[in-house]
């Protein structure tokens, strides 16, 4: 299963970003391969709306099961759960340190978001 976790940085040992949407990147960890690649999310950072919904969507096209984050609005959490995607938020710390935290199973899924639009 592929994760993508926000991150204010390039690696895995970078800081959580705690937007989803305006998140200056993706990691995408791949649990099977235990290998991870990072996706630059700069062309949404400064959209006046649509981040959220365009930044599922590079989750989406990446395959992600699951999504880290801080925070998540109501619009890319709607386009993530029709998608099947769980939501996980509160992320705190490195993008590494969570990754582990799910796989041990210590976070769990979200059923609503837990902020308003244009966060």
């Amino acid at each position: 299963m592929k994760i993508a976790v926000t991150s204010s940085g390039a690696t895995e040992e970078s800081a959580i970003d705690e937007r989803f949407g305006r998140a200056k990147y993706f990691i995408i960890h791949d649990t099977e391969s235990g290998e991870s690649h990072t996706i630059d999310n700069e062309s949404n950072l400064n959209l006046q709306q649509g981040a959220g919904i365009q930044a599922a969507e590079i989750v989406l096209s990446e395959g992600a099961g699951v999504v880290l984050t801080g925070h998540c609005g109501p619009k890319a959490f709607k386009t993530l759960k029709a998608a099947g995607i769980e939501i996980i938020i509160g992320c705190s710390g490195t993008v590494k340190t969570m990754i582990d935290s799910y796989k041990q199973g210590d976070l769990k899924p979200v059923d609503a978001p837990d902020v308003d639009m244009h966060w």
